[in-house]
């Protein structure tokens, strides 16, 4: 592939259509369904053999475990734990997600404004349910502070309309970029490899230093898409 934006087209696997709606399983539907495969394999083989003193397989569950929890303690509360399956299931889809997107001729499925969008989307909706169910009808303060003058409701109630409905937009916008940005950036540092012949073990070098970067920015990513998940979160449930 010469054009480095060509990783990123979606192409149609099993093409299928119904009433004109194009819905074929594509290479970003297998990746998405690979994440959780990996997920699922990699939790069965490290929890194969549970006891009180862990193993090591054991303690990396474990140490997951433990790091989503602290996140969901640290930016929601000790309450935030009821909704743990929610948030580590949202942490290792987008992680696995960014990291198998660096392996050969796999497809980053969370370079895409589409799929990230509609799981923070997902998010929002899960975080509007919660806050409904938390306060009832004292979530809708959300859009009209405590202690803000009533004459001025048209004016702070579009705000934090706006505010609300960017949340999904700014969770999208900053894992969709990140991951592309370093995509395009490692297929160029590979066209020089190829390019320059014997002098290619120079960017080679540092083509293998950004992938190992880029390994790192991908837990980075979903650390921190994490964090505004919780974060928004616990907005929903505690209001202002």
């Amino acid at each position: 592939m010469s054009n480095p934006l060509e990783q990123f087209v979606i192409k149609p696997i099993i093409p299928i259509k119904a009433e004109g709606i194009d819905i074929s399983f594509t290479n970003s539907s297998l990746f998405m369904l690979l994440s959780v495969a990996v997920v699922f394999l990699l939790f069965t083989f490290c929890l194969r053999h549970r006891t009180i003193i862990p193993s090591r397989s054991q303690s990396i569950s474990e140490c997951i475990y433990l790091f989503v929890s602290g996140l969901i303690k640290d930016n929601i509360g000790p309450d935030g734990l009821k909704y743990f399956s929610f948030i580590f299931s949202l942490f290792l889809f987008v992680a696995f997600g960014n990291m198998l997107g660096l392996t050969p001729y796999a497809f980053t499925f969370t370079s895409h404004v589409t799929a990230v969008g509609t799981l923070s989307l997902l998010a929002l909706l899960f975080n509007i349910s919660v806050g409904i169910k938390k306060r009832g009808w004292g979530y809708l303060r959300t859009f009209m502070p405590k202690g803000i003058p009533w004459p001025l409701a048209p004016l702070i109630v579009p705000i934090e309309t706006i505010s609300l409905l960017s949340k999904p937009f700014s969770l999208t916008v900053r894992l969709a970029a990140n991951m592309t940005v370093g995509h395009i950036m490692l297929k160029i540092l590979a066209g020089f490899v190829v390019g320059l012949s014997v002098l290619g073990a120079i960017p080679l070098l540092f083509s293998s230093c950004i992938v190992a970067f880029e390994f790192f920015i991908a837990v980075l990513q979903a650390f921190i898409y994490t964090v505004l998940s919780c974060i928004y979160l616990g907005d929903a449930l505690r209001g202002h």
